[in-house]
């Protein structure tokens, strides 16, 4: 079990949000949120991932989506305002957000870059997203997940 706390725990910590920890092995190097989901028991529909990705203008955005799902790369350039968004290379995620492919949480990156979270959060009691570290993810509401990363509910995914 993951030992410690992370960046985003200590920021929902800071604001007396409440939230469960889910941890999972990661030694078989499945990581990817299908996977992530089976290893912690849960719901493919409740388990989101971060993506994060460049506007055209160079801007970075944060679209959180179910793990199954794609991103729309068009909607989401209508979301973010922007002509067209591209994900962000792998080997370039750590240097804008502070974490690392597998264990990017939308919540305490290193900067507080547009959030949007895919419509159907809003069908869900709570939400599990990335603790910030491979083999945590955190579970919290569809309201706090949003209002600790001011993130915006829209439509985003294909």
């Amino acid at each position: 079990m993951a030992k410690g706390k992370t960046n985003a725990m200590r920021i929902l910590d800071s604001r007396k949000i409440e939230y469960k920890i889910h941890t999972y092995e990661s030694n078989d190097g499945k990581i990817d949120g299908v996977s992530v989901a089976q290893k912690i028991g849960l719901d493919t529909k409740k388990v989101y991932k971060t993506l994060v990705a460049q506007g055209n203008n160079k801007d970075i955005f944060v679209f959180v989506i179910p793990v199954e799902e794609e991103l729309d790369l068009k909607k989401a350039a209508i979301v973010a305002n922007v002509k067209k968004v591209e994900m962000v290379p792998v080997k370039d995620i750590q240097k804008h957000t502070g974490y690392i492919r597998g264990g990017c949480s939308p919540i305490g990156m290193k900067k507080a870059y547009p959030t949007f979270i895919d419509a159907q959060a809003s069908n869900l009691d709570s939400i599990i997203v990335s603790a910030g570290k491979i083999g945590m993810q955190v579970e919290l509401t569809v309201a706090d997940l949003t209002s600790s990363t001011e993130g915006q509910i829209v439509d985003i995914i294909k």
